[in-house]
C-alpha cells in the first residue's frame, strides 16, 4: 500500500472518492429540501382543516405526522453522509506521502514505536473489514478493505465454542492450589514472581491476578489458623514460619536457619522460593532453656575438655552421643552441652 505507485492510484481515488461524496451530498440535500416543502405543504393543510370535519382533520394529522418523519430521515441521512466524508489531500500532503511514505516501514518497525502507534499506522491505511463466517467449518473469512478501494482477503480458523487461546498451565494451577492451604494471595504471587513464572498472556503475577485464577478454578482462599497454644505444657506438634519459630524458641532466625543448615530441626519448603517452614514439637521446646544446666558447658570448653575440635563436638551432637540445650535468656547464651554422661542428643537429625 505504501510503494510509490499504489500512492498515486490512492491519491486519485480519494479524489473520485470526494466528488462522488460530494454529488451524493448534492442530492441528499435536495432530498431534505424536497421533503421539508411537502411537511410545509400538509402543514398549511391540517391548519385550514375544519374543526368540525373531524374524519378529513385525523387524516391530515396522520399526513402531516408522515412527512415530518420524512424530513428527519431526510436530515439524518445528510449528517451521516456528510461525517462520511473521505480524507481530502492537499498538494503539499501529496508531496510529502509520496516522500516519506517509503519510511513507514523502518518507523513501524522502529524499537521506539510503541504498540499504540503501531495500531495507529496499520488503522490509517484501512478502510474497513467485511467478515463472512462459516459457523459448520468454523472459518471466517476476512476481507480488508484499503484506503483507496483495494482489498485482501484473510482466512482463518476459528477458535472452539467455550474454549481459550490463553490459559494457565495446569503445574502453576496446581502450585498455586497447594500455596493456597498456607499462604495469602499477596505471598503466593512473590512465590511465583522468584520461580520466574508468568500468566499465560506473560504478564507478571499480583495479588490480584492470583485471586482471579482462584476464582476461576475454584480454589479456596487461604484462611488464618487460630493461634495454636505455645505453652511449655503443650505435646502438639507445630509447623510454623521463621517468624513465628523465633518467638516461640526465642531465639534468632540466624540460629534458626544455622540449626535447619547443621540438620538439629527440620525445616521445609512447599515449593522452591516459599518461606521455610519449622516443625516444633515438646522434645524440641525442653532442649530450649531460659538458664545453663548446672555443669554444662560451652562448645569452647566442652571441646578443650573432650580434646576434640569445636566441629567434632557439634557432629557429636548431631548423632545423639552429647546431650546439649540451648539457652536464650541472659549474657550466657548459646549451646550448652553436657560431656560427663552418655545421653540422648538435643537435636536428632531428621
Amino acid at each position: 500500500m505504501l510503494q510509490p505507485a499504489a500512492l498515486t492510484a490512492t491519491a486519485q481515488a480519494l479524489t473520485e472518492a470526494d466528488a462522488r461524496h460530494q454529488q451524493n451530498l448534492a442530492v441528499l440535500q435536495l432530498g431534505v429540501e424536497r421533503a421539508r416543502f411537502e411537511a410545509e405543504r400538509a402543514l398549511r393543510q391540517f391548519n385550514n382543516v375544519e374543526p368540525e370535519n373531524r374524519l378529513v382533520a385525523r387524516t391530515m394529522e396522520k399526513n402531516l405526522e408522515e412527512k415530518l418523519a420524512a424530513v428527519r430521515t431526510a436530515e439524518a441521512d445528510l449528517t451521516t453522509q456528510k461525517a462520511r466524508r473521505p480524507v481530502a489531500l492537499t498538494e503539499e500532503k501529496l508531496a510529502w506521502i509520496n516522500s516519506a511514505g517509503a519510511d513507514v516501514r523502518a518507523v513501524f518497525k522502529a524499537p521506539t514505536t510503541t504498540l499504540r502507534e503501531r495500531k495507529q499506522l496499520i488503522r490509517s491505511v484501512i478502510a474497513e473489514i467485511g467478515i463472512t463466517i462459516h459457523t459448520q467449518r468454523r472459518i471466517a473469512e476476512l476481507k480488508i478493505v484499503w484506503q483507496g478501494g483495494a482489498s485482501t482477503e484473510v482466512s482463518m480458523t476459528m477458535n472452539k465454542p467455550g474454549g481459550r487461546v490463553q490459559v494457565t498451565d495446569e503445574d502453576t494451577i496446581s502450585l498455586v492450589r497447594r500455596l493456597a492451604e498456607h499462604y495469602n494471595d499477596r505471598s503466593i504471587a512473590m512465590i511465583l514472581a522468584k520461580q520466574k513464572r508468568r500468566t499465560a498472556t506473560g504478564l507478571s503475577w499480583t495479588r490480584a491476578r492470583i485471586a482471579t485464577v482462584r476464582a476461576t478454578y475454584g480454589i479456596p482462599a487461604y484462611q488464618q489458623p487460630p493461634k495454636a497454644d505455645v505453652s511449655a505444657g503443650c505435646d502438639d506438634a507445630l509447623v510454623v514460619t521463621i517468624t513465628e519459630a523465633e518467638k516461640i524458641l526465642g531465639v534468632s532466625k540466624v540460629t534458626l536457619y544455622r540449626w535447619m543448615k547443621d540438620g538439629f530441626i527440620h525445616g521445609e519448603q512447599i515449593t522452591p522460593g516459599a518461606p521455610w517452614r519449622i516443625r516444633i514439637d515438646q522434645a524440641v521446646r525442653d532442649k530450649v532453656r531460659p538458664e545453663v544446666p548446672e555443669g554444662w558447658l560451652g562448645l569452647d570448653e566442652a571441646a578443650k575438655l573432650l580434646g576434640v575440635a569445636r566441629q567434632t563436638v557439634l557432629h557429636k551432637v548431631q548423632r545423639g552421643e552429647l546431650n546439649a540445650v540451648h539457652v536464650n535468656r541472659g549474657r550466657r547464651k548459646g549451646l550448652r552441652i553436657q560431656v560427663e554422661h552418655d545421653q540422648p542428643g538435643l537435636f536428632d537429625t531428621l
